[in-house]
């Protein structure tokens, strides 16, 4: 019943008589005179119910943020900051792998600006943003502030802006309890959950994902070779000191709860220093990732035994001076001597926590720190209420140089993440998916040589056999490595999906040593042509696909889409890929691809002003995007529509289709093919 209802809301909202315009947030703007030349100017949004606002701070390879354009800004007027943002929401979202970061209800965005020139009387404003419930849209907004020109507090303008339904995006229904409908949704996870789910919002599994990755990353530390020895040590000290157990397992919880807040404090400074949407924003700059690759090579350089990251000796020794005090003083000072002798070991696994977690954005830097400091410390604590477990813990020596050398290799692993990031950004394609999965191959390969004892380092103990933990882990990463190398060949490589670059990003899409495109009819690509989805052969200029499709004598499928578009990769993914509908997107039609959100600019030659919403269209983007909002009235997506030679509708009954089941969607498909071929 649940996928009937689906399938007929799916066809009310998007057959041609119901299709329709949206537009759902309404926005009024106030100026604020702060000081003689400052202004302070403030956007209000009014979103309608169960629609989500993007962010400016939704990072890169998402969803699009919120953009503030200020026209004639140079010798006018200058900006003060970035602009400031009312309170926000974070979901993860599973398709682009990241933190949304979005509005609900209201949004309020501030930006201070300073005038430089007092002869300007107005200021101009654009707002391109992204907005999304059942469907997502993108929309570019004009707004005018005028300078007040006497002394007021504030001046209320409201803003009937120029719409430009540049549109974009997905189809995408409110997740639902039913496995049905979970396949076809955006799985939008807000952090307000429906009462009657037992669901717990995304935005805390993804805090508990940093929790627990955070905690097991704690208990490797504590297997590193400046931290294992210390616990013998520590237990001992407090066990002579006490005067009775009772005592000694007080004085063992204050130095855990010790170690745990030093922790906990340095996630906390990190994120009021930086503001949490601040290290979000920092997270998916091109020259942070580039600076924390250059960082993570040094700390596996480290790792690996070439040299050490060590504080100044001179704050162990005062902090360790400290420590003779006694007391919870005295104790606190202690576990602060932990932290700077152990640094060697635990800098670089804190370092890379803080920036993962930042990348999430809000406190996840100090649930890091928790979740981490934690690790470490219940053992201290544990040992020192049960002294006798002491004689169980294995004697130190060169294993733990082992974890601290394989520690090393995962952070050069993890170092070229990094790097793909800022190269994707730059689309300079230094890094394409065949190089990124040769250089994991060697780390991971080199690794299983050095855990089978045929590559020795320079703090490595003689090694005259190797126990079988070591073989085992040997094992499993020569493992891995090989299940690396079919991805040269075009191999999915779903474990790591999250990691190397796009199959899209690569020299050969098809795979090394791959020379035509799959199971089409022709070998060499047409004029104007590239490999989409699956080796599908699709164009991204509606006149090339035209003149192919006339060459050819095929009927076309015009493909509304967008690069930020969830449910366009997911109908790519789970509707374009099943064997019935595969071929007939290679073979029997002509798929032309035209994404409303391409923000590349036209030639001046051919900007023009919109007949249907009287918009500047400038870019690629606004060209399609009028393109289907003047003739299909519509500016959602996916959109799909099947046309003859002549532009004329295939399909009487629905002309236009967008996020539908299989069955749906392949017979729409043979239903206007068959059309076209009597």
């Amino acid at each position: 019943m649940k996928k009937l209802i689906f399938i007929l809301l799916t066809f009310l909202a998007f057959a041609k008589g119901n299709a329709q315009i949206l537009d759902p947030v309404k926005w009024t703007t106030t100026i604020e005179k702060k000081s003689e030349t400052n202004y302070i100017l403030t956007f209000n949004g009014v979103i309608e119910k169960e629609w989500h606002l993007y962010s400016q701070f939704t990072p890169d390879g998402g969803p699009l943020p919120l953009e503030i354009i200020f026209k004639d800004q140079k010798g006018n007027f200058n900006l003060v900051g970035k602009a400031k943002e009312s309170k926000t929401a974070t979901a993860f979202n599973d398709v682009f792998g990241v933190n949304e970061t979005f509005f609900h209800d209201k949004a309020q965005i501030q930006q201070e600006i300073t005038l430089v020139n007092s002869k300007v009387t107005s200021i101009q404003a654009e707002l391109n943003y992204q907005v999304c419930k059942e469907v997502c849209i993108n929309l570019e907004k004009k707004f005018t502030f005028k300078i007040p020109i006497t002394e007021t507090t504030a001046i209320a303008t409201t803003t009937v802006a120029t719409a430009k339904l540049d549109t974009a995006n997905t189809f995408s229904v409110v997740k639902a309890d039913t496995a049905i409908l979970k396949l076809k949704t955006n799985e939008w996870r807000t952090e307000v959950v429906d009462s009657n789910k037992s669901q717990k919002p995304a935005s805390q599994r993804g805090l508990w994902s940093i929790f627990f990755i955070a905690f097991f990353s704690g208990f490797a530390a504590l297997l590193t070779p400046c931290v294992f020895p210390m616990i013998p040590m520590t237990v001992s000290f407090f066990t002579k000191q006490s005067k009775n157990r009772a005592a000694g397992i007080k004085n063992a919880i204050i130095y855990g709860i010790s170690i745990i807040l030093i922790y906990v404090l340095l996630g906390f400074l990190v994120t009021w220093i930086f503001g949490a949407d601040a290290l979000n924003a920092l997270s998916t700059n091109v020259w942070f990732n580039i600076i924390f690759f250059i960082l993570l090579v040094v700390f596996a350089i480290s790792f690996l035994g070439a040299f050490e990251i060590m504080l100044p000796n001179s704050w162990a020794n005062k902090v360790d001076n400290q420590a003779d005090r006694g007391g919870i003083i005295g104790i606190l000072f202690m576990a602060l001597a932990l932290a700077i002798v152990s640094f060697s070991c635990t800098g670089p696994i804190v370092g890379t926590l803080l920036v993962e977690a930042a990348s999430k954005g809000g406190i996840a830097p100090i649930i890091g720190m928790l979740g981490f400091s934690l690790a470490l410390a219940l053992p201290f604590m544990l040992f020192a209420m049960f002294p006798g477990w002491l004689h169980s813990l294995p004697k130190s020596g060169g294993w733990l140089n082992t974890v601290k050398v394989v520690l090393g290799f995962l952070e050069l692993a993890l170092a070229f993440k990094f790097l793909s990031n800022a190269d994707l950004v730059l689309q300079l394609h230094l890094l394409e998916r065949e190089v990124f999965l040769v250089i994991w191959i060697a780390i991971f390969g080199t690794l299983a040589f050095y855990l089978f004892g045929k590559i020795t380092l320079p703090h490595d103990s003689p090694l005259s056999h190797i126990s079988v933990g070591r073989l085992s882990l040997g094992l499993v990463v020569l493992s891995f490595t090989i299940y690396l190398i079919p991805g040269l060949w075009g191999a999915p490589l779903k474990l790591i999906s999250a990691f190397p670059p796009p199959m899209e990003y690569s020299e050969s899409p098809l795979g090394v040593g791959s020379s035509n495109v799959g199971n089409t009819s022709t070998t060499v690509l047409p004029e104007g042509a590239k490999l989409g989805p699956h080796q599908i052969v699709v164009f991204d200029d509606y006149d090339k696909g035209l003149a192919y499709a006339k060459m050819v004598n095929k009927p076309i499928m015009l493909d509304f889409t967008g690069h930020a578009c969830v449910n366009c990769r997911k109908m790519e993914n789970n509707v374009w890929s099943v064997e019935s509908v595969l071929p007939i997107l290679k073979n029997e039609v002509v798929v032309i691809s035209l994404y409303v959100d391409d923000k590349r600019e036209l030639p001046e030659s051919e900007h023009f002003v919109s007949k249907t919403t009287g918009s500047e269209i400038e870019t690629i983007g606004d060209k399609w995007t009028d393109f289907m909002i003047s003739k299909y009235n519509t500016n959602t997506q996916p959109l799909y529509v099947l046309t003859d030679l002549e532009g004329n509708n295939l399909n009487e009954k629905q002309p236009t289709i967008s996020y539908v089941p299989v069955e749906e969607y392949e017979a729409w498909l043979k239903a206007g093919i068959s059309k076209f071929k009597k």
